[in-house]
Formats: C-alpha cells, structure tokens, sequence
C-alpha cells in the first residue's frame, strides 16, 4: 500500500509542478510605465508624416506634424510644446525599463509568424521579424505582460497579425525595438511599439489597443488606424506590477492539495 501511495503522490506532483512551471513564467514579465506618453497615440522625438484618412484614437505628438487633415485625431494635437516634452521624457524612462528587464527566452533567428507565446519577456539578439500570424496565449489573465526586446529592427511581412487567445489585452504588451520598425501593408499588429529611432507604417497597417512611440526619430504613416482607447487596453497600463496570473495561482493550489492529499494517504497506507 506505501508503494502504491509513493507512486500516487509522485505522479501528482509531477503533474502539478509540470502545470506550475508552464504558467510561472506569467510572473517574470513587469509593467512597463508610460506615464504621460499613456496618453498618445503616437509620439515622435522628430516628425510625424501623414497620407491618407489615416485615423488616431488617442493624443498626436512631435516637433513637425504634416498630413492632418486628411488623417484625423480623437485627441490633442501637441506640436512641440510642454506636453510633448514630458511625454517623450517619459517615453524615455518607459524603453529604459523595457531594456532593463530580463529576457526569460531567447527567440534569435526564429520568425514570429506561427508561434503561441505564453507571458513572459523574449528577447532577439538582432532583428525580429513576423510573417503570418503570431498569438499570445494570456492563460485567462487580463493582466498578462508580454516584452519583447528587439537589439535592432522590427519588421513585419504584407498582411502579418499579432493577436490575443484566452483573454489578453494589448494593454500589456510592449515592443522594444532597438533602432527602427516597419509593420508591411495590412498587417493588423497589437501592443505598445517602443522604437529607438523611427517607425514607418505602411498602407494599411493598423495598431488596435497600442501605440506608435518613435524616441528620438519620426512616424511615417499611411492610411492607418491606431488606437489606445480599445475595449481592455486600459487595464494594465501605468507602473503597477501585476499580481499573479491565474494560472499560477491555480497550479499553486494545486501544489499545496496535492501535497497535502499525498501525505494523508501515505500515512493511511
């Protein structure tokens, strides 16, 4: 009866901890603070250039702004002045703490289209592209953080689409990108864009529940849509670092009546 009850306990905790460690890398990845660059939808260092009906929901902000009209702001247009200074001030203390952070894994050389990712922080040694589609599994936690950190460029393929599965919000997802992005024609991309240097949006692309953010260079954009305003995108924006997934709590749970199960039936055995 011991053995049995040995080989009982061991098998539940196997399965438990296997649960466990799959949902804890939930907790590696910390809010990333935008501060008063919360507040826009795009942001540039230098210019921001428009063609098309290109439509922002959220502030506009940068040093030149040409091509709006046509494009239109559900926000306020800041063309240099204090409110543009201290949201690029804060844009640069937000990539210093997206840079700051650990990368739990390495994706170097591998193409983001077809892959499901879990929360946590995944960092590239050099560029990063996306062809096709690339999902993040929230594991049913709005709060879920996902970083990307990105050493040089960003670039995705015509028709490319980042999306959420079971419950995540672009809220918490941030895309450090060490020099310049391009999102290709079409492509229907999520999340908070932090480049170094420039962004350029080409015919199409759109960012729902995100944002352009362009540290030191300009945004280039072409009939686009960016919104920070989307259904969810206000829940884990800010500094506060987010509790525990979920999932991890449940494999916790599961953990502790796991052990406790065991050792009950150990002794009766």
């Amino acid at each position: 009866m011991r053995k049995t009850a040995r080989a009982s306990l061991r098998s539940f905790l196997l399965i438990t901890l296997s649960l466990f460690a799959i949902n804890a890398n939930a907790s590696i990845a910390f809010n990333v603070p935008l501060g008063t660059a919360d507040a826009f939808a795009v942001l540039a260092g230098s210019a921001v250039t428009n063609t098309g009906p290109s439509t922002l929901n959220g502030n506009l902000a940068a040093t030149s702004i040409t091509g709006f009209p046509p494009g239109t702001v559900v926000g306020t247009i800041h063309s240099g002045d204090a409110e543009a200074t201290a949201a690029l001030s804060d844009l640069t203390t937000a990539y210093g703490a997206a840079t700051a952070q650990a990368c739990g894994t390495n994706l170097s050389g591998q193409d983001l289209g077809g892959l499901t990712l879990l929360p946590g922080v995944y960092c590239f040694s050099s560029s990063a592209q996306l062809t096709g589609a690339l999902k993040l599994d929230a594991l049913g936690d709005p709060n879920s953080i996902f970083l990307f950190q990105i050493t040089s460029t960003l670039t995705t393929a015509t028709n490319s689409e980042v999306s959420f599965i079971n419950g995540g919000q672009g809220g918490g997802l941030f895309w450090q990108v060490g020099s310049s992005a391009t999102l290709g024609t079409g492509t229907a991309f999520t999340g908070n864009l932090l480049a170094l240097t420039s962004i350029t949006l080409n015919a199409g692309a759109n960012i729902q529940c995100g944002r352009a953010l362009a540290q030191n260079g300009s945004v280039t954009m072409d009939t686009n849509d960016i919104s920070v305003n989307t259904a969810g995108c206000e829940t884990t924006n800010g500094s506060t670092v987010p509790e525990p997934g979920t999932s991890a709590q449940l494999g916790v749970g599961l953990l502790l009546s796991a052990i406790a199960y065991g050792s009950r039936k150990f002794r009766r055995g």
